[in-house]
C-alpha cells in the first residue's frame, strides 16, 4: 500500500522520487563540474515552514532554472550551505515540491511529460498561445491547483511568465498572494541564459559561474496591499523591476541583445 501512496494531484510518491533521484543524478554536473553553481542565501530555506511558501524568481530557460531549484533546496534541507557537492542529498528528495509552468511547454515532448511528473502544476497562458499573442480569461482550475500546491508543500513560479528580462509581472502571482496569503520568497539567477539553450535542455557552453540568490521572505501587507503593490515588491524583488535597467547602459543593452540574436540565444 506504501508503495501506491499519491501526492494531492495523484502522481504516485515512490515513482517521483526515483525519477528525482535520476534526473538529479544526470544533471548534477550541469551546475557542478561543466559549471560551476555560485549559491548564497541557502540558510534561509531551513527557517521556512513545511507548507504554504511560494517562491518567486526571474527566468532563463524553460527547465534548467528549476533543475537547479531542485538540487539547490534537497541540499539546503540535508545540510549543505550554499552548495550541492555529494549527490547524497537526492535520495531523500522533498517531494511535496511543485513549480508553475505552461500547460503547453510540458506537453510538448515525451522529455516534458516525465519532467512534469517530478512536480509541474500545468496551467493555461492567458496572454500567449502556440506562438501567438491571444486574450484568454484566467482558467479557475490553475489558480485551485496552485493552492492545493501550496496547501500541501512549497512552489516555484515565474511570475513573468517567459525567460526574457524585464518583461511585466503577471498581475495572476499577485492575486495568489493575496488570496492564499503564502510565504514569498525571492530567488534571482542569472547565468542560466549563457550555459543552456532556451529550454535549458543543450548546453551550449562549458565553464560558465551560474548565480543562485535566495532572499529574505517578502514583507507583505495580504489585507491592505493592493495588486499593484505587490507587483511592484515582486518586480524589486526579483531584480525586474524597470529601474534595474539603468544599471546597464541602454547603447550596451541592446549591443548585448543584438550579439545573442546573432549567436542564436
Amino acid at each position: 500500500m506504501g508503495l501506491l501512496k499519491r501526492n494531492p494531484f495523484g502522481h504516485i510518491f515512490f515513482l517521483k522520487k526515483w525519477l528525482i533521484r535520476i534526473l538529479g543524478a544526470l544533471t548534477h554536473r550541469r551546475y557542478r563540474g561543466f559549471n560551476e553553481l555560485q549559491i548564497d542565501g541557502s540558510e534561509i530555506l531551513k527557517a521556512l515552514p513545511e507548507t504554504n511558501v511560494l517562491f518567486i524568481s526571474n527566468h532563463q530557460t524553460y527547465f534548467a532554472d528549476v533543475v537547479a531549484m531542485f538540487h539547490v533546496f534537497n541540499a539546503s534541507l540535508s545540510g549543505r550551505e550554499d552548495n550541492i557537492k555529494n549527490i547524497g542529498y537526492l535520495w531523500q528528495p522533498k517531494l511535496n515540491l511543485y513549480y508553475v509552468a505552461a500547460k503547453e511547454t510540458m506537453t510538448s515532448g515525451l522529455l516534458p511529460k516525465i519532467l512534469s511528473y517530478a512536480g509541474a502544476i500545468t496551467v493555461e497562458r492567458t496572454w500567449r498561445a502556440e506562438g501567438k499573442d491571444i486574450q484568454r480569461e484566467v482558467n479557475p482550475n490553475d489558480t485551485e491547483n496552485i493552492g492545493i500546491a501550496l496547501n500541501d508543500g512549497w512552489v516555484i513560479t515565474f511570475p513573468q511568465g517567459t525567460t526574457k528580462s524585464f518583461k511585466p509581472v503577471r498581475k495572476g502571482t499577485a492575486h495568489i498572494i493575496k488570496d492564499y496569503k503564502p510565504v514569498v520568497v525571492p530567488i534571482v539567477i542569472d547565468g542560466f541564459r549563457r550555459s543552456f539553450d532556451k529550454k535549458g535542455l543543450r548546453m551550449k557552453k562549458k565553464g560558465i559561474l551560474q548565480t543562485f540568490q535566495i532572499k529574505e521572505p517578502l514583507d507583505i501587507d495580504y489585507v491592505n496591499d493592493t495588486i499593484e503593490q505587490i507587483v511592484e515588491k515582486v518586480e524589486y524583488a526579483i531584480e525586474q523591476h524597470p529601474s534595474f535597467l539603468k544599471v546597464i547602459p541602454q547603447d550596451e543593452l541592446e549591443l548585448q541583445e543584438e550579439l545573442n540574436k546573432k549567436r542564436g540565444w
